[in-house]
């Protein structure tokens, strides 16, 4: 198969912004006295903003109004924007420069798929933004990870039929994601967590681009 372009997440990809996600959602969930910890933390990766608040609320004892739900949400992302607001290029993870830079001496389509509606701030803040073909804008897309809209936003960007597409990801609702689109699937973590990948690497700074384009 001859790939035209290669599409990736963002968090746990390009860079490492788990951890602040994280600290956010403690923040909060800490505000309204439900246990929150790195577990729980686990079944939020790859998916939106209020779906993670959903599966946080499932351990409260209250119900809350879709008003009250919005307002978490934003206090949550207000408090994500106040921790990333530091970040550099410093913080790009190791050897993505390096596949950048090979996919580009190639002519690849590169694309950015992140359920992230701060993603175009954190590539800013990164000073990579030049480097994307597109970037896609999650506060548009119907259906969060699982479900393929993200990526198939991407490839209709670039006009190509999701078989010429790579995507790349670190969660499991990613790779469900990329394969629901009729993409090529590259894992970037651990193989029992991404079994349903085509392939996985262990990281970027592993990610060997000959392999995955031929």
């Amino acid at each position: 198969m001859t790939y035209k372009a290669f599409i990736f997440d963002l968090d746990g990809v390009i860079t490492d912004t788990a951890h602040y996600h994280f600290l956010a959602w403690k923040r909060l969930a800490d505000r309204l006295g439900i246990p929150f910890d790195e577990h729980d933390n686990e079944r939020l990766k790859g998916v939106s903003r209020m779906r993670s608040l959903e599966l946080i609320l499932e351990k409260s004892t209250k119900t809350y109004s879709p008003e009250q739900m919005h307002e978490m949400a934003e206090r949550k992302n207000d408090d994500y924007k106040e921790l990333i607001a530091e970040i550099t290029s410093h913080d790009i993870l190791p050897g993505v420069a390096e596949v950048f830079a090979w996919l580009k001496a190639k002519h690849y389509k590169i694309g950015l798929a992140s359920a992230s509606k701060n993603a175009a701030f954190v590539v800013e803040r990164l000073g990579i933004t030049r480097d994307f073909d597109y970037i896609a804008d999650a506060a548009k897309i119907p259906n969060s990870k699982p479900a393929p809209d993200v990526f198939l936003d991407v490839a209709k960007a670039f006009n190509l039929p999701s078989s010429m597409c790579v995507g790349v990801e670190d969660a499991a609702a990613g790779v469900q994601a990329i394969k629901a689109a009729g993409m090529f699937a590259v894992g970037i973590g651990d193989p029992a967590v991404l079994y349903e990948a085509d392939l996985v690497f262990p990281s970027m700074a592993a990610f060997d681009s000959k392999k995955v384009a031929g």
